[in-house]
């Protein structure tokens, strides 16, 4: 079955979600300890959320990886990154990542569009 172009993005996020899910039953103690790796990693300090998540979105994209793209897009937007703010985080990683990051860099437009970016 075809996945529709105007949702695959959201789709990804929601795949992520139900693993996270399943890492929650299946391995509760990692999964906390994850999560509160996450959560000092992404919490404000001398950088804002918004910096980290589009430090993230670059990141995602050098690594390959649609789920994170698709994550840390909508966790910029909600932190007030502006579609131009994503796209030069974007431009960054295609920097130092080439050809292969440049090629993601449609996810990021996906995922801008699918998520309301500005």
């Amino acid at each position: 079955m075809k996945e529709k172009k105007c949702d695959y993005m959201k789709q990804a996020l929601e795949k992520l979600s139900a693993s996270l899910q399943t890492l929650q039953k299946e391995a509760p103690e990692y999964n906390k300890a994850f999560f509160e790796f996450v959560e000092q990693a992404e919490k404000e300090g001398a950088l804002s959320v918004k910096t980290k998540e589009l430090i993230s979105i670059a990141l995602g994209i050098t690594a390959h990886c649609t789920h994170c793209i698709a994550f840390h897009v909508k966790n910029a937007i909600e932190a007030g990154a502006s579609r131009q703010e994503i796209l030069e985080a974007g431009l960054v990683a295609g920097l130092m990542g080439g050809g292969p990051a440049v090629a993601y860099l449609q996810y990021v437009f996906d995922a801008c569009d699918q998520f309301g970016a500005k």
